[in-house]
């Protein structure tokens, strides 16, 4: 069979399951899959594909992001809430799989997907009232999105966060390079460039949540949350703060990465990401071991990407942050490594990742360089 054939067969079929996505993503199912109800004085959001682990798809950002503006300039809503159905994630990610779909047979949902997610992640972080985030669950990817740019996020002992973005391919996206250099020390450049898991009550000690309350006790924190007439930011911190005094558990055990943190600072302090690798192999410790290994199987290209946003993100506003995302996720669509990550991880799970370049070496400043180049009209507008 000639290479045309094959070519075009390969096209069609991705198109066809592009198709059968796409349906899904906008099909209005028995079961919402977002749900927007006005509680009280609160606006609620509940991300309800629990099946999926509330994964975001294009549908549901298109149904949050007016509500929100509504909601924000209504006189009638004083805070708004979000939160994950089902009891096992607030919301694990972004649809990529759909993404890489579209990617591959030039359809738009490539750029619309990243392009409206940001735009909502920017009225999220820019949001005029109070917006509180019960992360209780996993919570990553596109879920970090929804959750890290407003001012409270309640994480509690089934919280599970983590940016494994490098693992396929991609970068630690929806704002990332604008929250994670503000963590404290070196923290953000660790958990963006080795997709470390935090869990629990370490969420709120890394800095990730505002608050930790335990999961049995939302329920009535939200019901508190809803009856609160016209509340300032410091009368809704004050429930919050209360709620997490009466949570005692897991207070008495150490944050995870509590004896590693100057360790952090010192090996992920380097002008390079070989310079990092580097630090890692000559340390010798059992952790620096660990994170050299973990490193070593993430796209090449996706760390040195992720390494250049961090340092850049440190110095920007969150817009600016989500315009220089936006031009890297549209050289991750015109990359390689993306799709064969998104194959490796989700569609195959052999996670056997064939990178391409496949050594940090063969990835030049220069290739750098043109992913973070503007975009001309094409540019994200926020």
């Amino acid at each position: 069979m000639s290479l045309t054939v094959l070519t075009s067969a390969y096209r069609l079929r991705s198109l066809c399951r592009l198709q059968r996505i796409r349906g899904h993503m906008m099909s209005s199912q028995v079961e919402p899959e977002v749900l927007l109800e006005k509680v009280g004085n609160a606006g609620v959001i509940t991300i309800n594909r629990p099946k999926v682990l509330n994964a975001l798809n294009m549908s549901m950002i298109r149904q949050i992001y007016p509500q929100l503006k509504k909601w924000e300039s209504s006189s009638d809503t004083d805070i708004v809430i979000i939160k994950g159905a089902g009891g096992k994630a607030f919301c694990a990610g972004g649809d990529i799989r759909a993404v890489t779909e579209a990617g591959k047979v030039g359809d738009s949902l490539a750029e619309d997907f990243f392009r409206e997610e940001y735009i909502l992640n920017n009225a999220i972080g820019t949001f005029k009232k109070p917006y509180i985030a019960l992360i209780d669950g996993i919570t990553m990817g596109g879920g970090v999105g929804l959750s890290v740019h407003g001012q409270f996020r309640v994480a509690t002992e089934k919280t599970l966060f983590a940016m494994p973005e490098t693992a396929i391919g991609l970068f630690p996206d929806v704002g990332g390079g604008y929250f994670l250099p503000r963590l404290q020390g070196k923290l953000g450049m660790f958990l963006a460039l080795t997709g470390f898991r935090l869990r629990g009550r370490d969420v709120l000690r890394a800095g990730v949540a505002t608050h930790f309350v335990e999961s049995k006790k939302i329920p009535d924190l939200e019901k508190e949350l809803v009856d609160l007439k016209s509340p300032s930011n410091e009368e809704v911190s004050k429930v919050l703060d209360s709620y997490q005094t009466q949570s005692s558990l897991d207070s008495e055990k150490p944050f995870v990465l509590e004896k590693h943190i100057s360790d952090i600072n010192r090996l992920f302090s380097s002008s390079s990401v070989e310079g990092i690798v580097q630090n890692l192999k000559a340390d010798g410790s059992e952790f620096a071991k660990k994170q050299a290994e973990t490193m070593s199987k993430m796209s090449p290209s996706s760390l040195k990407m992720t390494y250049k946003q961090i340092q850049a993100g440190a110095n920007l506003s969150l817009q600016d942050v989500l315009v220089m995302e936006y031009r890297l996720t549209q050289a991750c669509m015109k990359g390689f490594d993306f799709y064969e990550g998104v194959r490796a991880v989700l569609v195959d799970k052999d996670h056997s990742p064939k990178w391409n370049p496949s050594t940090l070496e063969e990835v030049s400043d220069q290739a750098v360089d043109q992913w973070f180049s503007p975009l001309g009209d094409k540019d994200l507008t926020l």
